[in-house]
């Protein structure tokens, strides 16, 4: 899974990415080519798993980061790095779009002034004309194809038509509401607007609770559009993980913060792409597996190997409540907590599980 992080120039965007990945990277270096990173999803249930379960590694869910040049106003017409910039963002799963809620006479805005509205709508605004352009090249071809009769092309040039007139409105194609054979069919136009968005509000140090009016703003912003908002101040980040991890743990509790903002936002990621984990542990790893909510245990085998889905005949589950409580996987056995799922089991959040399979 990967997600794009965009937004204006000079907002905080490679900042953010190299709080989240340490890398180190340049915001220079985004303008020529993505910087593109690797993020663990921080999951507190792991340590819990090791507690009981003795083992050699550790290995956490991880989204990757593509970090673009910022957009500036014309990019959809190759303003800036303009198509460039669209066709790095066009093979991610969900927008990650940075805006500035911090006030800092030191750092100048490109629109002179701080408006979160403002600037969520002009990068925006960008997505939607090169969606539309992307809608509008297509619908010659589509229109040919459709005229042998073929039914299926007749739907995509329908699905193609209503894209159009929704962007002409000024509303993203995501607002459609299109259901899983309509988005299908569009997956390979990688529409922008179509994927879904987190905002990222770039808070200052004084400010790490996301307070001030311009957070505000953009919180109501987001609910009106059923989009969520996750506050970070991504300067206190970027130095946060820097530190060894007791002089980290001692800065966060002076600074009263449980943990590191951007846990929250790795977090919020994985929720916005309607992921889930579950896990195996044993001697050798403990690791969380990524799978969409709602896939079957057959399905989910088959994230660890095809084989495995392909040969599917139980999983045993148990959860980590259940290791709580009993202690180890042979009490848990014993006292009639494991469970025996089958092909059709819906696999739940923080199942921890053994395959058993056949080719």
């Amino acid at each position: 899974m990967e997600a794009g992080i965009i937004g204006l120039p000079y907002i905080g965007k490679t900042t953010l990415f190299n709080a989240l990945t340490a890398l180190g990277v340049t915001s220079d270096g985004a303008a020529n080519k993505p910087n593109v990173g690797v993020v663990n999803v921080p999951d507190p249930r792991l340590a819990t798993l090791n507690q009981f379960i003795e083992t050699k590694k550790i290995v956490p869910a991880q989204i990757q980061l593509v970090d673009v040049a910022g957009l500036v106003a014309g990019a959809s017409e190759g303003k800036g790095t303009g198509n460039k910039f669209l066709s790095h963002v066009r093979n991610v799963d969900a927008l990650l779009h940075v805006v500035r809620c911090f006030e800092d006479t030191n750092v100048p805005h490109v629109n002179d002034t701080i408006d979160p509205i403002r600037d969520v709508d002009e990068v925006e605004t960008e997505l939607l004309f090169a969606d539309l352009e992307v809608v509008e090249n297509s619908l010659k071809n589509a229109e040919r194809k459709a005229r042998t009769g073929d039914k299926e092309a007749k739907q995509r040039l329908d699905l193609l038509q209503l894209c159009k007139d929704t962007l002409e409105n000024e509303k993203p194609i995501s607002s459609l509401g299109l259901n899983e054979e309509q988005q299908r069919s569009l997956k390979s136009f990688a529409m922008l607007t179509a994927k879904p968005v987190l905002y990222v509000a770039n808070v200052g140090e004084d400010d790490v609770d996301g307070s001030n009016p311009h957070v505000t703003q953009l919180r109501e912003y987001a609910e009106q559009r059923g989009r969520p908002v996750v506050e970070v101040c991504a300067k206190l980040e970027a130095e946060l993980v820097e530190l060894e991890e007791d002089e980290r743990a001692e800065m966060l509790e002076g600074l009263g913060i449980a943990e590191p903002a951007l846990n929250l936002l790795a977090r919020a990621t994985y929720k916005l792409l309607g992921l889930q984990s579950y896990f195996t542990a044993g001697e050798k790893e403990i690791k969380a597996w990524t799978i969409p909510i709602g896939a079957t245990g057959p399905q989910a085998a088959g994230v660890i190997h095809g084989d495995f889905e392909r040969g599917f005949i139980r999983v045993e589950v148990f959860s980590i409540e259940d290791l709580e409580q009993f202690k180890s996987e042979q009490a848990i056995k014993q006292a009639g907590k494991l469970r025996v799922e089958g092909k059709s089991y819906v696999m739940q959040d923080g199942d921890v599980c053994h395959f058993l399979f056949n080719v």
